[in-house]
């Protein structure tokens, strides 16, 4: 019997910091707990700035040091994503209004969700903030997040 997979799509401002890690850290999870199969995770960005780059070095360090390892490349966001996907997880508020001034039906708009409303440990965060211009603490913090949420969104998938 064949099974759908579901399709995740993590969604950040440049698709080199957040979305990049959500995506490692989720594809981790997926493989741990012997599920590979039954996803299609990807990420990207609302702007094309990016496209075709590897994650901000300093995300992939901060994640290599957790044991995940970031390698996708950036691509941007396109309508077309509401097809592929049937969950958009988004960072933060912007991003949630600049991925809804793309859908075409409520149907679209049904499948964006903030990632940190997945959150346990840090239920009530609004955002996972961004931490390009910030420090390694910043990075960490932001993992941190990232790593709540995405075991709670696996528990629920």
């Amino acid at each position: 019997m064949s099974k759908t997979k579901k399709r995740l799509l993590f969604i950040c401002l440049g698709n080199i910091c957040r979305s990049p890690a959500a995506e490692g850290v989720m594809r981790h999870l997926v493989e741990d707990a012997g599920r590979s199969d039954d996803f299609l995770i990807d990420s990207a960005g609302i702007g094309n700035w990016h496209v075709g780059e590897l994650p901000d070095y300093r995300m992939r360090q901060r994640g290599a040091r957790r044991g995940y390892r970031f390698d996708s490349r950036a691509r941007q966001f396109c309508a077309e994503d509401f097809d592929r996907f049937d969950l958009i997880l988004v960072m933060d508020s912007q991003n949630r209004r600049d991925v809804l001034r793309k859908k075409r039906t409520d149907d679209d708009a049904q499948k964006v969700k903030m990632l940190t409303d997945f959150c346990v440990n840090f239920r009530g965060a609004e955002s996972v903030p961004d931490p390009y211009y910030g420090s390694d603490a910043d990075f960490d913090h932001a993992l941190d997040l990232i790593e709540d949420a995405c075991a709670r969104l696996l528990e629920t998938l």
